[in-house]
């Protein structure tokens, strides 16, 4: 479900340009769209869903590129952003039980970016954005620094056997981005159904200077959503980590 690498790519000088030399936490998935899907993409991709321009893959984000939310939102507001948003569950309730704060999810799957659009139109919203980028080329360059209230990470991929661990999102590089996003005083939701999982979690924001936090009841902004339905049907336990930046 996360839509986003370990680290920010950081091409070596005998690569080719526009190609990442590090793996992303994701592995991308066929983009077909349903009929409802491509109805809501038509009418309201152009406005709601960012043009990022690109250097190298479909999901890379020019390091010029920067989000400037007060223009994009057409006012001055807090700004949360939500990771790996997938269908948009999370997102359009959080965006609905607060008209007074901008929302802005990253994805990387068109065909959850679509939904989304769906859940935006029936709610008639005007306070969420999506954007199809690697979520830590975004927060590297792409996101001012202290520029966001609140950063979400639910449910990332858990990349659950070791040889594959590399390519988990939640790291201490990553935590340096999350901490270089995020402004004195905001905070970083993780959620996770991998007991592991979460235990690392724990480990990076313990081992951050930039974060105060760890282990936390869920909180009520986060709905059940379809995916952690599933796990807890699989017979997983859920496990929030919440942390505030210093």
């Amino acid at each position: 479900m996360s839509d986003s690498a370990d680290t920010r790519p950081d091409p070596a000088a005998d690569a080719p340009t526009g190609y990442r030399t590090e793996p992303v936490s994701f592995t991308r998935r066929g983009g077909r769209l349903n009929d409802r899907q491509q109805r809501s993409w038509d009418l309201l991709a152009d406005t709601m869903v960012l043009d990022v321009t690109r250097q190298g893959p479909s999901t890379s984000v020019d390091p010029d590129v920067r989000f400037d939310a007060a223009a994009t939102f057409g006012r001055e507001a807090p700004l949360v952003v939500e990771i790996g948003s997938g269908r948009g569950e999370v997102l359009v309730h959080a965006a609905t039980q607060a008209p007074g704060t901008d929302f802005l999810g990253l994805e990387v799957y068109k065909p959850g970016v679509a939904q989304t659009l769906i859940g935006i139109r029936h709610g008639e919203l005007t306070n969420v954005r999506l954007a199809i980028v690697n979520a830590p080329e975004a927060l590297t360059t792409m996101l001012p620094e202290g520029s966001v209230d609140e950063l979400w990470v639910h449910f990332p991929d858990p990349w659950h056997k070791k040889r594959h661990h590399k390519r988990r999102l939640v790291t201490p590089a990553f935590a340096e981005l999350a901490g270089r996003v995020l402004r004195p005083g905001g905070t970083w939701r993780l959620a996770t159904d991998w007991a592991e999982y979460a235990e690392q979690m724990a480990e990076v924001v313990a081992g951050s200077p930039d974060f105060e936090g760890g282990r936390s009841e869920r909180w009520d902004g986060r709905v059940l959503t379809r995916f952690e339905a599933k796990g807890i049907a699989a017979g997983r336990e859920i496990h929030d980590l919440t942390a505030v930046r210093v």
